[in-house]
């Protein structure tokens, strides 16, 4: 466990929280505002489906995990596999708060989809803090959680243009799905 760096750490992570709050907030914009740009669409929400709203937390949190990489690369273990499982996290919780209270309360309530974005990306990067400061773990476990950033990466671009037709890609707004 890391003792010397665990502050450091710690508060990278805090950073980090507040990094992927507002960039995330700022996405859920920018699709709109440059003209429906496509390239911009593949990392901006394109419509107001569950799916393209995971991509709010998806790019804060690998955009960030780009910029700490090289100041804790050295100070951390399991980098890689910490940052995975933070922003898996994320993308977990989010739908599954959504999905239930709708199925409870028939209807989406903004308040709560707002907060349970806050609190995914509050959970995922202290998860995040706790496997940075946790023992070495295989080194095969870095390498999976970097196909696993890639595979996800790719998803997500993939599933802007070409979304199954499934309700978690589907616009609650006007049924349609990924680009309009």
């Amino acid at each position: 466990m890391i003792v010397a760096g665990g502050k450091t750490v710690f508060a990278y992570e805090v950073i980090g929280i507040v990094f992927v709050i507002f960039l995330g907030s700022a996405l859920h914009f920018t699709f709109a505002l440059s003209g429906n740009l496509p390239i911009v669409g593949a990392f901006s929400a394109v419509n107001e489906s569950v799916w393209e709203h995971l991509k709010l937390a998806f790019w804060p949190s690998l955009l960030f995990m780009l910029i700490e990489y090289p100041f804790l690369r050295k100070t951390a273990n399991n980098f890689f596999t910490a940052k995975i499982a933070g922003t898996c996290l994320m993308i977990i919780i989010i739908p599954l708060i959504f999905y239930s209270y709708t199925a409870v309360s028939g209807r989406s309530i903004f308040s709560i989809d707002i907060s349970s974005f806050v609190i995914a990306v509050i959970i995922g990067q202290l998860i995040s803090y706790k496997l940075l400061t946790y023992r070495q773990l295989s080194a095969s476990f870095g390498k999976i959680a970097i196909a696993a950033i890639i595979v996800l990466a790719l998803t997500f671009v993939v599933f802007t243009f070409y979304p199954p037709h499934l309700q978690i890609f589907q616009d609650s707004g006007n049924g349609t799905y990924g680009i309009p």
